[in-house]
């Protein structure tokens, strides 16, 4: 598994095709059991994906499976109801491993294992990094029936954890294998396939086939059932894109525009760089905008707080890294604006395919300058569209100038301030700040301290709601 290649594997895949017209089958239909048939029913499951469809039959009859499928087309379930209904079938603890490469993605998965066998008493813990190991450590002691983990803190567990081993594990799950590989998780990944049995059932879910995965498959899996969702590289129909064309010196002040513009809707705002979520969050924040900060150095506590409060819709703007682009599931995103352009390019079917979810209509927003041509290009060629330009009133940007400015530099002096806090250990006004984006009346406790702040920033709060 150290083949460093990235190449497209070129072994045969059986390719599913999208094809609306076609008759899909019931759960009961592909062998489902009838308590995990009215479970989907419950989750609003109404029909199987297509994934579902291709994958559901050769893995309740005992195959191994390797999928090739993107975020929201239904894979969770392609490998979660097979379990549960083997698990159904021979009760046991420590019965089933899902391997993912991110921490939101993990606990995502765990809530759809828990609703799906919500009537069986299924035990599900999820390890990752950012939490306690001692509280970790007492969940695996429970012996719980499946395990969703990262694979760094799982090996850490499985070294450290006294009495903790995965022996008697009859199921393996690779989600998003392609993107664990492209974090460099093949060497836990190997420590982990050397303690588990050989004897198992093996699924790999991943969104492209590499070289690299394509060798993660031989090492792992025997003669698998292949399959493939052919809408690769597609964005949905109901997602309406544009670009948005910008000197670098007036982003910022676009960014602002497009939030008014798009008032009352909700967004994620896509950023290339932790330091830059930061910088973008503070800024809308002095200028009124109730927006939270996702971003992979932030605490796992912190992390699930600025999601929680997004999916409850107590906060319209979430602010992230590409940490957010693949795996989560939250229906009622409005907006996708690509503040940076992602420097993979695949990167923006992940990004734009948080909004227009279900059926749902979409907008998504690319900001390019001058210095992210070459990415943009790269972009247009994946998808193979050229996106419309977004309508921009010039005059209302620039009038929006002054202001923006003032909170760009308020909100790199307290990331310097973090920067600072952070090797001295001690708080600062703007880490506090950031530490409390749990608090409702926090943004307005923090900018009632800020008398340096601008006055006109109420009259762009007080457009922006209208």
């Amino acid at each position: 598994m150290s083949d460093s290649s990235g190449d497209e594997y070129e072994g045969h895949i059986e390719k599913v095709e999208d094809n609306p017209d076609d008759e899909s089958k019931s759960f009961a239909e592909l062998g489902v059991n009838e308590v995990l048939s009215e479970a989907c029913q419950r989750l609003g499951w109404k029909k199987p994906t297509k994934i579902q469809q291709a994958t559901l039959p050769p893995a309740l009859s005992g195959k191994d499976i390797i999928g090739l499928a993107e975020t929201g087309s239904g894979k969770t379930g392609a490998f979660a109801i097979p379990v549960l209904q083997e698990l159904m079938e021979h009760p046991q603890k420590l019965f089933a491993l899902v391997l993912t490469p991110t921490r939101e993605l993990a606990f995502q998965i765990a809530e759809q294992f828990q609703a799906l066998g919500s009537s069986m008493g299924l035990l599900v813990a999820v390890i990752v990094g950012g939490v306690d190991k001692v509280a970790q450590a007492m969940a695996l002691a429970k012996r719980p029936h499946v395990i969703i983990a990262t694979p760094g803190r799982l090996v850490d567990h499985l070294e450290e954890t006294k009495g903790f081993n995965l022996r008697s594990l009859k199921f393996l799950i690779m989600d998003e294998a392609d993107r664990m590989l492209n974090l460099d998780f093949e060497v836990e990944l190997d420590k982990i396939l050397k303690v588990i049995p050989r004897e198992r059932r093996t699924y790999l879910f991943s969104a492209t086939m590499t070289a690299k995965v394509s060798k993660l498959e031989r090492a792992s899996l025997r003669n698998p059932v292949r399959v493939e969702v052919s809408n690769k590289y597609k964005t949905v129909d109901t997602l309406k894109q544009y670009l948005l064309f910008v000197p670098q010196k007036y982003k910022e002040a676009n960014l602002v525009y497009l939030m008014n513009e798009k008032a009352g809707n909700t967004f994620i705002v896509f950023c290339s760089t932790c330091n830059s979520v930061l910088k973008v969050t503070l800024m809308l924040r002095h200028l009124g905008f109730p927006a939270l900060p996702l971003h992979g150095q932030m605490g796992q506590a912190k992390r699930l707080g600025s999601l929680n409060k997004f999916k409850a819709k107590e906060r319209s703007i979430l602010v992230c890294t590409d940490v957010a682009s693949r795996g989560l599931d939250i229906p009622h995103v409005d907006v996708v604006i690509n503040y940076d352009v992602p420097a993979a390019s695949k990167d923006y079917i992940h990004r734009v395919g948080r909004t227009a979810r279900a059926g749902r209509n979409g907008v998504a927003i690319t900001i390019v300058t001058q210095y992210d041509v070459e990415l943009y290009q790269k972009v247009e060629n994946l998808i193979g569209l050229r996106l419309d330009k977004y309508p921009v009133n010039n005059d209302e940007v620039l009038l929006l100038v002054e202001s923006v400015d003032h909170a760009v530099k308020l909100s790199a002096s307290e990331v310097k301030e973090l920067e600072k806090s952070k090797k001295s250990g001690k708080k600062t006004s703007g880490s506090a700040y950031l530490d409390d984006v749990d608090a409702d009346e926090g943004n307005s406790k923090y900018m009632k301290k800020r008398k340096g702040g601008r006055q006109d920033h109420g009259k762009m709060k007080v457009k922006r709601l209208l």
